[in-house]
């Protein structure tokens, strides 16, 4: 793994070598991170790994900015306490924040419109399942 490190040193101080290369690459990398981050951040509400894909953006962003580095460690520790906090709350508070996020998905795929293609699959054709949008 040292080595496999070193090797990327290497190759990253190649690239930064050449100016015109180097702001490619930054670009790059920021425009993919910042992709990664904001897929995370709408997968948030979901069930699934979106705090996972956040953290990967971040990770990606701090691999060359340094705002991105302390803002992922700044992030990591609130995550980190926040859900400390709410593993020691009671049933009532847990099982609020499941029905938060269970009406946060259902709104969404209203709002989406999935919940009337889902309908008409199984033959239920109500108008209020219909997307607003």
């Amino acid at each position: 793994m040292r080595r496999l490190k070193q090797r990327w040193l290497r190759w990253r101080r190649r690239i930064e070598t050449r100016p015109s290369l180097n702001l490619t690459y930054r670009i790059t990398v920021g425009t993919f991170g910042a992709l990664v981050l904001l897929a995370g951040v709408v997968a948030i509400p979901y069930p699934g790994p979106g705090w996972l894909i956040v953290f990967a953006g971040l990770g990606i962003l701090a691999s060359e900015f340094a705002w991105a580095h302390r803002l992922l460690h700044f992030a990591r520790g609130r995550y980190d306490r926040f859900m400390h906090w709410f593993g020691q709350q009671s049933l009532v508070v847990r099982g609020a924040g499941a029905l938060t996020t269970g009406a946060i998905v259902v709104m969404t795929l209203w709002l989406l419109g999935t919940l009337s293609l889902a309908g008409g699959w199984i033959g239920v054709d109500y108008s209020w399942l219909d997307s607003p949008l």
